[in-house]
């Protein structure tokens, strides 16, 4: 785990080295159909859980549920030493990329100014202030450049950066990130995890990094929580990204390649995986099923 700068207490409900989220014996289902449950995990500052599975496992489902979006079904979920709730300014949280219709003649900077006070209600800050907050978090991502550029115009990475941006604008202590390589050449998704990564190490923030990507990650992750429907696996990434753990959850021999350091799960339940060599599919994409994951926000 990355080195951990002293913990802030900022009326959060935490104290320095307290766990920044916890489930115990945590579930979602719908109706009764279980996506997870038994889920025991505890989230530490500076640590960085990267979070994988197939499509149905319920990788949404958490994503929501640490929200405060998604109700638990059974168990506990804190949050900072509360319960989760919507709009906690100490979550910054980058949402997949999606169609950016009305967003589309917004400009960078407006984006990032809505992550300051989008959840405000009360007094805002002074316009001076605000733009100056702006700016300092657009240059920490890289952004300056495109700063009054409409979002409709930037490129995917670049838009990526700017998401970062919007969700750092609070100085969060938890990074929820949901799928944010989606779409990406292997240079904007270098950046994007660089940028995760820098925040994590210098502020010790808590990163839960959604992804289908693996191998962007591989070398940052402390710890891997992989879902998968009927179960689920945590631990360090050799512990969790093996042929013997992976085979124990899916009920079926499943192989964990490594090639030039690399991962490749093949063999699950409807695996449509390439061999280890294509460069296309050197992620895992184990019992990929197509099946969306309950009902969005």
């Amino acid at each position: 785990m990355a080195p951990v700068p002293q913990a802030r207490q900022d009326g959060d409900g935490t104290s320095p080295g307290a766990p920044l989220l916890r489930l115990r014996d945590a579930a979602v289902s719908y109706g009764e159909r279980p996506v997870w449950q038994g889920l025991d995990l505890d989230l530490r500052p500076g640590e960085f859980l990267a979070v994988l599975g197939p499509n149905g496992s319920g990788k949404s489902s958490l994503v929501r549920a640490l929200l405060g979006r998604q109700p638990l079904s059974a168990g506990t979920l804190s949050v900072l030493g509360r319960p989760a709730r919507k709009g906690g300014r100490h979550i910054g949280y980058v949402p997949q990329q999606a169609a950016l219709s009305a967003q589309a003649m917004v400009r960078a900077r407006d984006l990032v100014r809505f992550g300051m006070d989008g959840h405000r209600f009360g007094p805002q800050l002074r316009a001076g202030a605000v733009r100056r907050r702006v700016d300092d978090v657009l240059a920490s991502v890289g952004a300056s450049g495109y700063a009054d550029v409409p979002v409709g115009m930037l490129s995917g990475g670049e838009r990526q950066r700017v998401r970062i941006g919007q969700a750092l604008a609070t100085d969060p202590r938890i990074l929820l990130c949901d799928e944010p390589l989606l779409s990406l050449d292997l240079h904007h998704q270098r950046a994007v995890t660089e940028l995760v990564d820098a925040r994590r190490r210098s502020h010790g923030t808590g990163v839960v990094f959604v992804t289908h990507e693996i191998n962007p990650v591989l070398g940052l992750a402390d710890r891997v929580l992989y879902l998968a429907r009927g179960g689920h696996r945590i631990g360090t990434p050799d512990e969790v990204l093996s042929s013997e753990s992976l085979s124990e959850l899916y009920g079926t021999r499943v192989d964990v390649v490594r090639v030039r350091g690399r991962i490749v799960v093949v063999g699950a339940p409807d695996d449509v995986a390439a061999p280890p060599h294509h460069p296309a599919h050197e992620t895992h994409r184990a019992a990929e099923t197509h099946e969306k994951d309950g009902v969005r926000p």
